[in-house]
């Protein structure tokens, strides 16, 4: 149960931290706005997450739920207006 709380939070946690970052941060890079963009952010953030997963609590699953919530929220601040 400890582990699906956990790789529910890594995966909302991924998908609003890159959302807002790249909705504010990166709205006039043009290499983040590029349709590949998600996927290779999704997959490096996959790639550290695995590096972690050698801690006792976390677990490859949560890694792949933390890159799966990077790569989604990275597409969704691709597309979300800027609020400034």
């Amino acid at each position: 149960m400890i582990g699906l709380l956990l790789g529910v939070a890594a995966l909302g946690g991924g998908f609003i931290g890159a959302r807002d970052f790249v909705k504010r941060r990166l709205r006039f890079v043009d290499a983040a706005q590029k349709p590949s963009a998600p996927v290779v952010a999704g997959v490096a953030a996959t790639a550290i997450g695995t590096v972690a997963a050698a801690l006792p609590v976390l677990s490859i699953p949560i890694a792949v739920a933390f890159g799966l919530g990077v790569g989604t929220g990275w597409a969704s601040g691709q597309r979300a207006p800027s609020d400034t």
